[in-house]
């Protein structure tokens, strides 16, 4: 399972998140990552790409309640069975 790391922009803290599944929507990449766990719960989020200026890619929370849960729809169709996606 893929690995990313994810700076907080604010305090700088690195947490280390497993890349769940990846869709594209509206020509925006988005990534569903979890913090690991595999006991079965585990918390989960969805990434937005985005583009800086000089062409550095940042991934950013989706917070927008809209975007969110069109987004929860697709990644748990597209999840396999034994996975439950809640928000």
């Amino acid at each position: 399972m893929e690995k990313i790391t994810f700076t907080d922009p604010e305090t700088e803290e690195e947490t280390e998140f497993a890349v769940e599944e990846e869709t594209q929507l509206n020509g925006v990449n988005y990534l569903l990552v979890s913090d690991g766990a595999e006991d079965g719960d585990c918390e989960a989020y969805i990434l937005k790409e985005l583009h800086t200026q000089d062409e550095e890619v940042v991934f950013q929370v989706v917070e927008d309640e809209v975007e969110l849960a069109a987004l929860a729809k697709v990644f748990s169709e597209l999840a396999d069975e034994g996975t439950k996606v809640e928000f």
